[in-house]
């Protein structure tokens, strides 16, 4: 396993600074300890804890950014959906609700993913959103829940510090 550490004054800074600003935290020492991206062959120097919270960090970031198709089209879905990410938010972090929307978003990506994948024009990506209106009333979910969903994710990491990092 990869030693993950964060100094206890960036952690006690980050904690005042909000919660989006404490999983940051977390999120840039995970990746900084396995060299800035999680790849096949770094993966399994991560424990399940560090993992789930890097797919939650690509989740959120693709969601707020344009979406489930976005996620979808730029490469993510494998990495959210064919993996027991939503089974971990589920059963480990106590997060059922995000949980199910995953687990819905996934039956939208058996559905459509082939098609949303295609590398495709600016003109033809924005298209897809017209495309798969189904995505949709999951988009807004989400990005009416996010304060509520980082909020989990930060008391989660906050209890379970020893799992995502050595304080130093």
């Amino acid at each position: 396993m990869k030693e993950v550490t964060i100094s206890d004054s960036a952690l006690r800074q980050a904690a005042q600074q909000g919660m989006d600003t404490f999983v940051a935290t977390f999120v840039e020492a995970i990746r900084t300890a396995i060299g800035g991206e999680l790849t096949a062959g770094n993966i399994s120097e991560l424990n399940a804890d560090q993992i789930t919270l890097l797919a939650w960090d690509t989740l959120h970031n693709e969601v707020m950014d344009g979406g489930f198709v976005q996620l979808i089209h730029n490469g993510y879905g494998p990495f959210i959906f064919k993996n027991p990410f939503a089974k971990a938010l589920n059963k480990m972090w106590n997060m059922r609700e995000l949980s199910k929307l995953i687990y819905d978003a996934h039956s939208l990506y058996v559905k459509y993913g082939k098609e949303i994948e295609v590398d495709c024009t600016d003109e033809e990506f924005m298209a897809l959103f017209e495309k798969y209106p189904e995505f949709d009333d999951m988009d807004d979910l989400f990005v009416e829940k996010e304060e509520e969903y980082t909020e989990q994710v930060a008391r989660y990491i906050d209890n379970n510090l020893e799992r995502f990092a050595k304080v130093v």
